[in-house]
């Protein structure tokens, strides 16, 4: 069960780095915009991309939450993923590592969700208990 928690929560931070607080710091800047013209997106739709990253993360990161919202929270980043894929393979092409890279990180989310399950039917309560040293 410890490695369990060590890959659940290795995964889940990554995701919450990569995808939560990393768009939330950068959605102003010049390359979020060109990211987003470059797939022929409009503007607005980076606001609610980050909005909703944030959201997700938080609610992934957070323990003690219905497994419900969880379970909304890891589909949304599913979606999002795919979908990020079939739009820098629609305008890059398949072979762009930037097509590749969401399935990668789709992958490392898989993992978080694999170990979140196993975690829950271990009877653990709603949520995987913090990592040694978190509080929260």
């Amino acid at each position: 069960m410890k490695s369990t928690k060590i890959i659940f929560w290795t995964c889940t931070t990554l995701i919450v780095l990569f995808e939560g607080l990393l768009p939330a710091l950068t959605f102003n800047t010049a390359l979020a915009r060109q990211g987003v013209s470059h797939l022929d997106y409009p503007d607005y739709f980076r606001v609610w991309f980050t909005f909703f990253k944030v959201i997700g993360a938080i609610i992934l990161i957070l323990p003690r939450l219905p497994r419900r919202v969880k379970d909304w929270a890891y589909a949304g980043f599913t979606f999002d993923f795919l979908f990020a894929a079939i739009s820098h393979g629609a305008v890059d092409g398949i072979s762009d590592s930037q097509t590749w890279f969401p399935l990668v990180v789709l992958a490392i989310l898989i993992s978080s969700y694999v170990c979140y399950n196993k975690l829950q039917t271990a009877g653990r309560g709603s949520a995987p208990s913090p990592a040694p040293g978190l509080s929260m």
